[in-house]
């Protein structure tokens, strides 16, 4: 439900065999903790880049890997545009994982790098979709200003 819809992207890995599928889904995971290399394995299936693995791989190690979400990565500083490379998901990870690790240390929670994404991703579809919400000096402006009267005929 996340991520930009690709249609060309669904029918490349929907042409993966279930095995291979499974293989390589297996090894990425056994992989890890290198992110690199099991994101690797998983690019090796058709229509599976960066940004794909990650969410893959997000899926079951949530305590280690990030959703490289477009809406995450372009909140982070210095992160724009959004390149879907191994290099550019690298770098949007190590800034998660500082983060989580500084959260971690300010509270009585372990914070993980997915859950920061999962943070970013929210505000900044909040931001664009609901953007009073998170302006609430400026609500209340707005009401302390007459409203318009409505014409009626």
């Amino acid at each position: 439900m996340r991520g930009k819809f690709r249609p060309r992207l669904q029918q490349l890995v929907s042409s993966n065999p279930d095995g291979v599928v499974e293989s390589c889904t297996g090894k990425a995971f056994q992989l890890l903790p290198d992110i690199s290399a099991a994101i690797g394995e998983l690019c090796q299936l058709k229509g599976i880049g960066p940004a794909t693995a990650s969410a893959v791989l997000a899926a079951g190690a949530p305590e280690l890997v990030a959703f490289m979400a477009d809406e995450a990565v372009e909140s982070v500083p210095g992160l724009k545009p959004v390149q879907y490379t191994l290099k550019h998901y690298l770098v949007f990870l190590e800034k998660l994982q500082k983060k989580a690790t500084v959260l971690s240390e300010a509270s009585s929670e372990k914070w993980t790098p997915h859950q920061v994404e999962r943070c970013l991703w929210t505000f900044e579809v909040a931001r664009k979709t609901c953007p009073d919400i998170l302006n609430p000096t400026e609500n209340v402006e707005t009401e302390r200003r007459p409203r318009k009267k409505l014409k009626t005929k």
